[in-house]
C-alpha cells in the first residue's frame, strides 16, 4: 500500500545517522491504514507513525483530497492540548521519490496562458441577432461535439457517481454553498432550503444511474472557453471538482447560459438564444444517443441557474430577471424531468413557497 523504500529514502535524508529503518503495519481503520516507523541511530531510536487513506469513499476518492485532509491535520494536531503532533507531509512523485509538502500556509497552481476570447463575447452578441448564424452554429456543434468525445470515457464506480451526486448539492462551490454567499434578502433560507430539499429528492432518484459515471470537465461555464480568431478552434481553463461524473454537469454548466443571457439582454427567453439551446442539446444528443441526460438535469441546473442568480457574480442582472432564473430552478426541479421546450413555462413558473 505504500512506497517503503521511497520512504526509507526520504527518512534517511531528513534523520542523518539513521542506521537501521523498519516499517510495519499498525493496523487499518475505516478511513485508512497507520503504518509504524521505527528507526535506529547513533543518537537513539525513534519511533514515528505514518498514516494512508483509502482512495475511494469518504471523500478520499482523489489524490488532492488526500492531501487536503492530511495538511488540515499538520496545521491543527499542535492547536488544542495533549493532542500527538503532526511532523510533515509526505507526497509520493510519478518517479517513486517521496518529498515533503507539509508547511505551506498559502498554495499556487501555475499553468499555461490561454489566449483568444472567451465564450461570453458570443453570448453577449447574441442579443443583437434575430437567429444564429453560421459562426454561432459552428461553434455550437465544435462545443457539443467536444463534450461528447470527453464524456465517451466511462467508467464503473457507484461510489464516485454517488459523490458527484452528492458534491453538487454540498459542496462548497455547489448549490449550497453558493446560497451561503448569497447575500440577504435575495431569497428566504426558506426557500433556499426548499430548492435543496428537492435536489436531494432528485439526488434519491438519480442514485440508480451510477452506471451514466464518465470523465467530466466540471465546470465547463463560458469563461473557461476560449476560442481563437478564427473561431474555428478553442482551449479550456478550469477544470475542476474531480475528474468524474455526470455528463449532465457539463451540459447544464454552457446550457442555462443560453437561459441567462436571453433573459438577462432580452427579458425573456427567445430568438437566437433558444436556437443556440436547442442546437447544442440537439448536436449533443444526436452525437452520444444520450437521451437520458433529460431524466437527470435538473438538480445540475438547479445548481448552475443558483450561479447565475447570484447578485455577487451577475451584479447586472435586475431583480425581474433573478426571479425569473429562481422561477426556472423551481420549475425545473417540480417536473419529472427536463423538457428544453418547456422553458418559457419554467420561467414563469409560480410555486408559493414559504418567505421567512
Amino acid at each position: 500500500m505504500i512506497n517503503q523504500d521511497a520512504i526509507k529514502q526520504h527518512l534517511r535524508n531528513i534523520l542523518p545517522g539513521a542506521l537501521n529503518i523498519n516499517i510495519t503495519m499498525l493496523g487499518s481503520g475505516v478511513h485508512g491504514t497507520g503504518f509504524l516507523a521505527d528507526i535506529e541511530s547513533a543518537a537513539g531510536r525513534k519511533r514515528y507513525v505514518l498514516k494512508a487513506l483509502f482512495a475511494e469513499g469518504l471523500g478520499h476518492d482523489y489524490p488532492s483530497d488526500r492531501a487536503a485532509s492530511f495538511l488540515l491535520d499538520l496545521d491543527e494536531f499542535g492547536n488544542i492540548p495533549k493532542h500527538v503532533a503532526a511532523l510533515d507531509v509526505l507526497a509520493e512523485m510519478d518517479n517513486g521519490t517521496i518529498k515533503s509538502v507539509g508547511g505551506g500556509k498559502e498554495y499556487y497552481l501555475l499553468m499555461e496562458e490561454a489566449s483568444g476570447t472567451n465564450y461570453f463575447h458570443d453570448l453577449r452578441l447574441m442579443a443583437e441577432k434575430k437567429s444564429l448564424d453560421d459562426t454561432d452554429r459552428s461553434k455550437i456543434k465544435l462545443l457539443a461535439e467536444y463534450l461528447a468525445e470527453v464524456h465517451s470515457v466511462k467508467k464503473e464506480s457507484r461510489a464516485l457517481y454517488w459523490r458527484k451526486l452528492r458534491d453538487n448539492i454540498g459542496h462548497g462551490e455547489c448549490l449550497m454553498g453558493v446560497f451561503d454567499s448569497y447575500p440577504d434578502g435575495v431569497l428566504s433560507y426558506r426557500q433556499m432550503a426548499e430548492i435543496e430539499k428537492l435536489c436531494i429528492d432528485w439526488r434519491v432518484r438519480i442514485k440508480r444511474k451510477a452506471h451514466r459515471l464518465c470523465r467530466v470537465h466540471g465546470d465547463f461555464h463560458p469563461g473557461n472557453i476560449w476560442f481563437n480568431s478564427a473561431g474555428d478552434d478553442f482551449v479550456v481553463l478550469d477544470r475542476s471538482r474531480g475528474p468524474w461524473g455526470d455528463a449532465a454537469d457539463d451540459i447544464t454548466a454552457l446550457a442555462i447560459n443560453y437561459v441567462f443571457f436571453s433573459i438577462m439582454l432580452k427579458d425573456s427567453y427567445e430568438g437566437a438564444y433558444k436556437q443556440a439551446m436547442d442546437e447544442f442539446l440537439k448536436v449533443y444528443v444526436d452525437a452520444t444517443s444520450d437521451s437520458e441526460i433529460f431524466e437527470v438535469a435538473a438538480p445540475f441546473l438547479a445548481f448552475r441557474a443558483a450561479v447565475v442568480a447570484n447578485p455577487i457574480f451577475y451584479p447586472e442582472l435586475t431583480e425581474s430577471g433573478r426571479k425569473k432564473i429562481l422561477s426556472f430552478i423551481r420549475g425545473v426541479l417540480h417536473e419529472e424531468r427536463f423538457e428544453p421546450g418547456k422553458i418559457a413555462d419554467y420561467i414563469n413558473t409560480d410555486i408559493t413557497t414559504a418567505a421567512a
